[in-house]
C-alpha cells in the first residue's frame, strides 16, 4: 500500500514566493544599464517585463521587450534576463555563477547541435541589479509547466501519445549529444567540482554531500542520510565515462516547438559526471511530477519517461548506457530530496509553511525515496 503524501506538501497550484524584488525597479535599472552601461544601446527602453509563473525557484527569470535606436532606425527584440537571487530571499543554492552558465551555453552551441539561447551579455557587477545577471535572446515555444504540473493538465498531457513519445525521444537525444562532449574533446575544467574524490562521480556525490550539510544546518533528515549510506554501499563497479552533465535534465527546462527541443535552459547544475547522473534525473523527475498527479487522484502520464524506454532511446542515439540505473535513480531522488528540503525551508522563511514534526515530511517525494530504499 502506498503511504499518503507528506502532510506539509503544498498543493501543486499553491503560490510560491520566489523573490521580494520590485519588478518596476528592476525594469528601470535594466533599462539604464542597456542604455548607459556596456551595451550602450541608444534610447534603450524596456517594456512588458514579466516573470514566468510556471518554472522553478532558483535564479530569477525576467522576460521583457527591448527597443533601441541604431543608425537612426528603431530596433526591437525580445530578451530574457537571468538574475542571481537576492541573498536575503534564501536562495536554493549557496553559490551561483551565471558567467559560468553563459560559458556552458556557448560551449554547447559550439560543440553540439543542441539548441541553446544565444547569450547577448554577461554582467558580473552586482551594483546594476543587486546581483550578477546574463541577458539572452528569447526563444519562442512552449514549456511543460511545473505549476500546475504537466502531468495533470496542459498541452503535453493533451498531445497524442505518439507526439509525447516523439518529444521524449528527442529530449533523450539531447542528452546523448551533450554526453558526447567530454574532457578529451574540450576544456571542462571550469565545471569540475572542487571536492574530494578520484573520479568525476565521487567528486559529484561529495559536492552534493556538502550541499546537503549546508541545507540541513542543524536539522537531520534520516531518509536522506539513509540514501547517502545506500549509495556508499552500492557504488557501481563501472561508473561510466566523464561527460558534460546538464545537471537539471528534465522537460520543464526545455522550450519545444512541434514537440522538438527549440532551446535547452537552466544550466546552474551543470558539471562533469557520467551519463547516468542525467539519465537518472530525467526518469526520476518525471516520476516525481507523476506522483503529484496520483496523490491528487489524477491519472498522470505513466507511459512517459519510463526507464526502459529512455535507455532504449539513449542507446539508439549513440549514448553509452549506464550499467546500474538503480544507483543513478536513487542518487537522483536523493539530490531532489535535498533540493526539496531547501525549498521547504524557503516556504517557512516566507511564512507559507511550517516545519513538520518529522523533517522527512518536508520531502514531497518521500514515498518514492522510501520505496527505493526498501526495495518495494
Amino acid at each position: 500500500m502506498t503511504p499518503p503524501g507528506p502532510p506539509e506538501a503544498p498543493p501543486p497550484d499553491a503560490p510560491i514566493a520566489r523573490s521580494t524584488r520590485s519588478h518596476d525597479d528592476l525594469a528601470r535599472r535594466l533599462e539604464a544599464w542597456l542604455r548607459d552601461g556596456p551595451p550602450g544601446l541608444e534610447g534603450a527602453a524596456v517594456t512588458g517585463l514579466s516573470v514566468p509563473e510556471t518554472g522553478g525557484m532558483s535564479s530569477e527569470t525576467l522576460l521583457f521587450d527591448l527597443t533601441w535606436t541604431e543608425e537612426g532606425r528603431t530596433r526591437r527584440a525580445r530578451r530574457v534576463a537571468r538574475v542571481e537571487p537576492d541573498p536575503g530571499d534564501m536562495p536554493v543554492f549557496p553559490r551561483y555563477d551565471l558567467a559560468a552558465q553563459a560559458r556552458v551555453m556557448r560551449l554547447v552551441a559550439e560543440h553540439t547541435a543542441v539548441p541553446v539561447p544565444a547569450v547577448v551579455a554577461v554582467e558580473e557587477d552586482p551594483a546594476v541589479l543587486g546581483t550578477p545577471f546574463i541577458v539572452m535572446e528569447r526563444v519562442d515555444g512552449r514549456v511543460p509547466p511545473d505549476v500546475m504540473p504537466y502531468t495533470m493538465e496542459g498541452w503535453l498531457r493533451d498531445s497524442p501519445e505518439a507526439d509525447r513519445r516523439a518529444l521524449q525521444d528527442a529530449t533523450v537525444r539531447v542528452l546523448a549529444a551533450l554526453h558526447a562532449v567530454g574532457p578529451a574533446t574540450c576544456d571542462l575544467s571550469f565545471l569540475t567540482y572542487d571536492a574530494p574524490g578520484d573520479t568525476p562521480l565521487r567528486r559529484h556525490v561529495e559536492h552534493w554531500r556538502r550541499y546537503y550539510d549546508w541545507v540541513r544546518a542543524d536539522i537531520r533528515f534520516p531518509l536522506l542520510d539513509a540514501a547517502f549510506a545506500r549509495l556508499d554501499d552500492t557504488w557501481p563497479a563501472e561508473e561510466g565515462p566523464a561527460a558534460l552533465s546538464w545537471g537539471d535534465a528534465r522537460i520543464g527546462n526545455v522550450i519545444y516547438r512541434d514537440h522538438e527541443p527549440a532551446a535547452v535552459l537552466d544550466w546552474e547544475m551543470a558539471g562533469v559526471a557520467p551519463p547516468g547522473v542525467d539519465l537518472g534525473w530525467f526518469v526520476v523527475l518525471h516520476r516525481f511530477f507523476d506522483g503529484i498527479a496520483e496523490m491528487l487522484g489524477v491519472e498522470g502520464l505513466p507511459t512517459f519517461a519510463r526507464r526502459a524506454d529512455v535507455i532504449d532511446a539513449y542507446a539508439r542515439a549513440g549514448g553509452q548506457v549506464p550499467g546500474d540505473p538503480d544507483f543513478f535513480e536513487l542518487y537522483a531522488a536523493l539530490r531532489h530530496g535535498i533540493v526539496m528540503a531547501r525549498v521547504h525551508a524557503r516556504r517557512v522563511h516566507f511564512g507559507e509553511a511550517a516545519w513538520p514534526d518529522d523533517p522527512d515530511d518536508a520531502i514531497m517525494h518521500r514515498p518514492m525515496l522510501e520505496s527505493m530504499l526498501d526495495g518495494s
